[in-house]
């Protein structure tokens, strides 16, 4: 049986991966990546970042994009409530959690808007999705619901309201998982009127 030529053996490989970059290559040539997409075989989604041309993209795309180029990333707040379907908004940026010294990406296919945590915060309630082949970091419900509170002066407490309302309706979360995380983020006070108004 034939050898899979170089081209061959990097179409397989987005077959089964949806998105590559160079460094999955192994030993093969870089060269014939950027051949491919001058065929229109691949494409090139962002600077290092490829897929089939006909490859069916989810909802989620970007997020897997982002998280290929940028593995240590979190994805949060509103971007969060999107994936978690817990707000009617489709935010025009891709809102991302990283460490207060850490360097922010960047991506030159989709806008980004970056938010530090720290410690804890940026610990917990971490849990990883795959999408398109890509392990992408989401906060979970409970935890984007209490970093809602947290930064209620940059997305508008009216979303907040909105994710606390909708996770608690939905079960994505329980009193007590968003009271936890709501410790976390140092928003206890402020949240626990909403839970009467809602109880």
């Amino acid at each position: 049986m034939k050898e899979a030529t170089p081209p061959e053996r990097i179409l397989a490989l987005a077959r089964e991966r949806k998105i590559i970059r160079p460094r999955d290559l192994g030993k093969i040539p870089s060269m014939h990546l950027l051949r491919l997409v001058r065929k229109g075989q691949l494409v090139r989604l962002s600077r290092g970042i490829y897929s089939l041309s006909d490859g069916q993209s989810t909802e989620h795309h970007s997020l897997a994009v982002v998280s290929k180029q940028t593995p240590r990333i979190i994805v949060c707040l509103l971007s969060a409530l999107r994936f978690h379907e817990l707000t009617t908004q489709q935010p025009s940026e891709i809102w991302l959690a990283i460490g207060n010294k850490s360097w922010a990406p960047a991506v030159d296919s989709v806008k980004l808007r970056i938010i530090r945590f720290s410690g804890e915060a940026l610990r917990a309630g971490v849990k990883s999705h795959d999408i398109e082949g890509v392990p992408v970091r989401v906060f979970n419900p409970a935890k984007t619901v209490a970093d809602c509170f947290k930064h209620r002066n940059t997305i508008g407490l009216d979303v907040a309201i909105e994710a606390l309302r909708g996770a608690l309706r939905r079960k994505k979360a329980t009193v007590d998982e968003i009271e936890r995380y709501a410790r976390v983020c140092r928003v206890s006070r402020v949240i626990r009127p909403y839970f009467e108004a809602l109880a």
